[in-house]
């Protein structure tokens, strides 16, 4: 099992866009039990690699709570760069 970073960034070269919580369920079944498998730290870790350059905001919304929801993507060169580091 790859670390949850790497999960979380390989996330984003499958999918046209994403936020916390699509990204949380799809990786929930493999990653539940990981002590950072939390929307804090699996946001923190959006963050980080926005803003390292690997994703990239691409729009915002409130959801039927009022919570924002950033959806996140990984544009053709971000994935590239992902999936030469982070093999399958």
């Amino acid at each position: 099992m790859k670390p949850l970073n790497y999960a979380i960034l390989k996330y984003f070269t499958r999918v046209e866009e994403g936020t916390v919580e699509e990204v949380m369920n799809d990786l929930k079944k493999e990653y539940s039990t990981h002590r950072a498998f939390n929307k804090n730290s699996i946001s923190h870790a959006l963050m980080t690699a926005e803003a390292n350059g690997l994703i990239e905001e691409k729009s915002f919304e409130l959801d039927k709570n009022g919570e924002l929801l950033i959806f996140y993507r990984a544009n053709e060169e971000s994935k590239k760069t992902i999936n030469s580091f982070i093999k399958d």
